[in-house]
């Protein structure tokens, strides 16, 4: 039985004051004095405080306000308790909204329901007690126009600004990272151990997730498909039953304290036909080049055209993909994208998942997906297993 991969040692107290101090330095460079961030993943990142609800819902609103020597939290009054456990000073929390927590004895978490009615009230008097004067840059910015007005001294749109902090990583975030790409993998393994003629992709499924779990791991997404369902891209699992000389394709995610993994891998079931085994070879001497080419100062589209002609050599013509990988961090997609067009140099820390998927309605799908980090060297990969085609027994 697959084992369960051993949690990393990391200080997340220790990491959090790295974050919110690499934030400063690139203050200190920036155009603006201070910054309004407004992601659920910004935020996280500037105060270590992981909402529920901000992972779920687009209308659940926060920010962090960020100056060269403070930090605040705007939260709905529902967070308010649990940003506190998770760390944030409880004098540096503005509550917005209404929100009822009771206690034995009366404290300020107890009187967070309508201190301020919204978002931008609130965000004036975090604002405002940051100091007067303050330049503000403030992550979208351009697309919601309302916290220009409630943020006095807002000119610029921080958004490109807070991607560029935050893509290169921490040594603390590549080791989340790497254990939650880990745990991923090793849901595979635990499907494949199980698997064989008959067994339905939703068995397979609860096979990954549960060692997910096993492993502090959140599953994100899990996707299992056999047979022709291997070519539905993004696909639930179902009670379809793997038959042999078919193919399994699997392409699953979880989040480990905030940060993502996306991993792919295929298999077959008895061993592979020509066909199989050739189109497999191409998608992974595709990937293959993509790793060997990887390194500062690589521009991402070099790494989608290499990835591209390997493949195209190995038969599959034509190649047609939109992208041949991508960033990840706090987010299953972070620019830069792997893709035509995109200029942008890789840099030591920067952390990607590259693929090559091929999809082909009516006879199948395939595709291995590797997450890695971009060192000073090349690249250094988080996924462990052997990338040949696993073969499954009937």
């Amino acid at each position: 039985m697959t084992g369960i991969p051993s949690a990393p040692e990391v200080d997340q107290t220790a990491l959090a004051a790295e974050r919110v101090t690499r934030l400063r330095r690139a203050l200190a460079e920036a155009p603006f004095d201070a910054v309004v961030l407004t992601t659920p993943e910004s935020v996280l990142y500037a105060t270590g405080y992981r909402s529920v609800a901000g992972a779920l819902f687009s209308a659940h609103r926060m920010a962090a306000v960020v100056t060269a020597d403070d930090c605040r939290l705007v939260c709905p009054a529902a967070d308010t308790a649990p940003a506190v456990d998770g760390g944030v000073a409880e004098d540096r929390v503005v509550p917005f909204g209404r929100f009822y927590f009771e206690a034995s004895r009366a404290t300020p978490l107890t009187d967070v329901a309508d201190r301020h009615p919204d978002l931008y009230t609130a965000l004036r008097t975090a604002t405002a007690a940051a100091g007067a004067g303050l330049r503000y840059g403030v992550e979208g910015l351009d697309g919601d126009p309302a916290l220009g007005a409630a943020v006095d001294g807002a000119g610029t749109d921080a958004t490109a600004w807070a991607v560029r902090v935050r893509g290169s990583k921490l040594p603390g975030e590549v080791k989340l990272l790497r254990h939650a790409a880990v745990l991923a993998e090793a849901g595979v393994r635990a499907a494949l151990e199980i698997a064989g003629e008959g067994v339905t992709e939703r068995t397979l499924a609860e096979a990954v997730a549960s060692t997910m779990v096993a492993g502090g791991g959140e599953p994100r997404f899990v996707v299992v498909t056999t047979g022709p369902r291997s070519a539905l891209s993004d696909a639930h699992p179902t009670d379809r039953r793997w038959r042999p000389g078919e193919l399994a394709r699997f392409d699953v995610g979880c989040v480990y304290a905030g940060y993502w993994s996306d991993i792919g891998r295929t298999a077959v079931l008895g061993e592979p036909d020509a066909r199989q085994a050739g189109h497999y070879a191409a998608i992974l001497a595709g990937l293959d080049e993509q790793v060997a080419l990887a390194r500062p100062g690589v521009p991402a589209s070099d790494v989608f055209d290499v990835a591209m002609r390997a493949v195209e050599r190995g038969g599959i013509t034509p190649y047609r993909r939109h992208h041949c990988g991508h960033g990840i961090g706090l987010s299953v997609y972070e620019p830069p994208i792997v893709s035509p067009g995109v200029a942008t140099e890789l840099e030591p820390g920067m952390t990607f998942c590259f693929e090559t998927p091929y999809y082909h309605l009516g006879w199948g799908g395939m595709m291995v997906e590797d997450t890695l980090v971009v060192t000073e060297e090349g690249t250094d990969l988080f996924t462990r297993s052997p990338r040949e085609l696993p073969v499954v027994a009937p």
